[in-house]
């Protein structure tokens, strides 16, 4: 499995409502203080952004003859002579069973879009490559002996990340202590 990423991805979209924007602050003209710009594209920060971004690139893939897959909206396919592309949008990861497939898709998205390619995925929708310990099983069962199994959970009071400082009388905080 590769990945890709598209340059500015959101500003390649069109959008198909009427939408006005306020002149960006330290390019205002003076003549014309309250002139407004109609969009012709989609810009970042734009509630339809997203949506016309899965637009332009579902018809450039439909238009060179990918296919929906049945699963989800999210994954497009594309058969050639027994050799299979299946590409999942969101993140841009891509994989076939073709090397010769594969090269060509990253060409074809290169003469459409300004892209990177980032090499073989090493992080798809938060999961990352690798072997990781939890605790789940061992938080459950202190749970259970202490009667506590069915216990709903609580989000934590106060941000994880808060840096503890020096208390007021001066004396340094042992930060691991809390």
């Amino acid at each position: 499995m590769q990945q890709m990423d598209v340059k500015s991805a959101f500003l390649n979209g069109y959008i198909e409502e009427e939408v006005y924007v306020r002149q960006p602050p330290s390019f205002e003209r003076a003549k014309f203080p309250d002139r407004v710009y109609k969009l012709r594209k989609a810009l970042y920060g734009l509630k339809q952004a997203p949506r016309s971004w899965y637009a332009r690139l579902k018809s450039f893939l439909l238009k060179s003859r990918f296919v929906m897959g049945s699963v989800g909206k999210t994954l497009i396919l594309l058969s050639r002579g027994g050799d299979t592309l299946i590409i999942h949008v969101d993140d841009i990861t891509f994989g076939g069973s073709s090397h010769a497939l594969v090269s060509s898709f990253a060409k074809q998205m290169s003469r459409e879009f300004e892209i990177s390619l980032m090499g073989e995925l090493q992080f798809f929708l938060e999961l990352l490559k690798g072997t990781f310990v939890h605790q789940a099983k061992y938080t459950k069962d202190i749970l259970n002996k202490f009667d506590m199994g069915d216990s709903k959970p609580m989000t934590t009071p106060m941000s994880t990340n808060t840096t503890l400082d020096a208390d007021e009388d001066g004396e340094a905080v042992d930060q691991m202590e809390f």
